[in-house]
């Protein structure tokens, strides 16, 4: 009883440090100008999105093999806490694919004749593995576990089945793809009435590629023939699967052919990847998830992809289909840490303000990027970022502005669920503490600047995340202050926020994330 009392008191001493909103000489005054007018964009009911990879524990970088048993064909879909992790979004996006996509195999189809192989090392294979095969009794047990989390599902389909090298290109692919193995699984799917809700055809196979690539024409004819297929599989459009792709790095020319040669009605989400920190096994990786200014580089990218989206093919929308930030499975160290939630949650920030309706980050469990941790299956702190940001940000984004540090991030949304807006405070500052001002923007009407002083009053909740002892590449997380743990049965913990005078600012502390929902921002844009 004395331990619990006096760990209790700790936890308050602690949120009373992290809330304390006097004017301390340590702490910048920032006024965040949120613009409540109209949104600037929109993204998806289900932006937040986690992938599951195909690598085997053989899959090893830098000395070291961070897959374990975590890949799709060997991990343990048994778990407790795996399927706690994935119902507590109720529903969490699930993107099933990866590199070794265009290898697999799907063992229902008597079109197939061969064995059912797994994956080997092999000298000369795409990325060095062999040709795997995803087996019947495998592809139950994953919609088993899809169907009893409530889980949102794309699976990606191999789009190199019956294509050789070109001789004139070794990363060029040419040939008629051979569908069938494709349908057959799509068809069995149907047939046992499992709901997905997208297909995505082919991996990073655009532009230059990776590992390979197919010509934007190519690509856009063999998407065109799975649309097809879909729609007569599935006449029914409101039980339709969407249908994905490129899926790969952007480039413009590639891109902007593919749009063009596929048309209106095809695509449903174009879809890119972005892994912006370079290699897992750089050494200035801990650096670089904290340098505003290395960050803002890839906002670029997101424009770019926007714009081309918008002109090109202005019935569809972009997605972020994979991004794990430091690419060969992400940096031991950094990623699996709090630190990495810098990169990540600006990154959804980013991405929200160009209207990309999914963010799917790469791996659900998997990797040294994972938001669970490969072995135990313990939520890393990334968890709980994505968790906080599916439940408190709404769909529409509002603009966001301030002139204080670049180190202060700054990204605001219509409320989920709840009357007016929330923001996240990103502060990758490591000495500088800030009090945070939410006003509305100075350029709107009177009438709405009114309202938001009527509701000034209304309660204002606070959600602040802190490393444990202020180390952040700990893996542990603190919630106003208290370390999050899964419960005795294996649940993920309630988040619960710390409610504050909505007269005072928010105060963000050195290398710390806040959430802060504001009842009583009435901003027409959320009616």
């Amino acid at each position: 009883m004395e331990s619990k009392v006096g760990l209790g008191w700790v936890s308050l001493l602690l949120l009373s440090s992290l809330l304390s909103s006097s004017s301390s000489s340590s702490a910048d005054n920032v006024k965040v100008a949120v613009k409540g007018g109209a949104s600037i964009a929109a993204t998806d009911d289900s932006f937040i999105c986690a992938t599951l990879d195909w690598w085997p524990s053989d899959k090893c970088d830098y000395g070291q093999c961070p897959w374990g048993l975590a890949g799709i064909l060997n991990l343990d879909l048994d778990n407790k806490i795996l399927s706690n992790a994935i119902k507590a979004f109720n529903p969490l996006r699930i993107r099933v694919g990866g590199s070794l996509q265009d290898q697999v195999v799907y063992e229902h189809t008597h079109l197939y004749n061969k064995k059912c192989p797994e994956f080997k090392k092999e000298d000369g294979g795409m990325f060095g593995f062999s040709e795997g095969c995803l087996r019947t009794e495998r592809w139950d047990q994953l919609n088993h576990l899809f169907n009893q989390t409530g889980a949102l599902v794309t699976f990606g389909l191999n789009a190199l089945n019956g294509r050789m090298r070109s001789k004139q290109s070794d990363n060029l692919y040419v040939g008629k793809w051979k569908n069938g193995n494709a349908h057959h699984l799509v068809r069995y799917t149907h047939h046992k009435g499992y709901k997905i809700d997208s297909y995505e055809l082919g991996n990073e196979l655009c532009g230059s590629g990776v590992s390979g690539r197919l010509t934007a024409e190519q690509y856009a004819e063999d998407i065109v023939k799975m649309k097809k297929f879909l729609t007569k599989l599935y006449p029914n459009q409101a039980s339709r699967p969407k249908v994905l792709g490129p899926a790969g790095f952007y480039d413009r020319k590639w891109f902007e052919t593919f749009l063009k040669a596929t048309g209106p009605g095809v695509v449903d989400g174009v879809t890119h990847h972005i892994y912006n920190l370079g290699a897992g096994v750089d050494p200035t990786l801990i650096n670089k998830v904290q340098d505003p200014s290395y960050l803002d580089q890839i906002d670029t990218t997101y424009k770019d992809v926007s714009d081309t989206v918008q002109k090109f093919g202005p019935w569809t929308a972009p997605w972020v289909g994979e991004a794990g930030g430091a690419y060969n499975s992400g940096g031991k160290g950094v990623s699996n840490t709090f630190a990495n939630g810098f990169w990540y949650l600006d990154q959804l920030g980013m991405t929200s303000r160009f209207n990309h309706k999914v963010f799917c980050r790469q791996a659900l469990i998997g990797g040294n990027y994972a938001l669970l941790n490969t072995t135990t299956f313990i939520p890393n702190p990334d968890f709980y970022g994505a968790l906080l940001w599916h439940r408190l940000m709404g769909k529409e984004v509002l603009s966001t502005t301030h002139s204080g540090s670049p180190y202060l991030r700054a990204y605001a949304h219509c409320s989920r669920n709840t009357p007016g807006v929330t923001v996240v405070l990103i502060n990758m500052s490591n000495s500088t503490s800030f009090d945070v001002s939410i006003v509305d923007d100075p350029n709107s009407s009177p009438s709405h600047q009114k309202k938001i002083a009527s509701g000034s009053h209304a309660q204002r909740e606070e959600y602040h995340l802190t490393p444990k002892d202020g180390n952040i590449r700990s893996d542990v997380l603190l919630l106003n202050g208290t370390p999050l743990k899964l419960t005795d049965s294996s649940d993920i913990p309630e988040l619960n926020p710390t409610t504050v005078d909505p007269l005072q600012p928010i105060h963000v502390v050195a290398d710390s994330i806040v959430f802060a929902r504001l009842q009583g921002f009435k901003a027409p844009a959320c009616n």
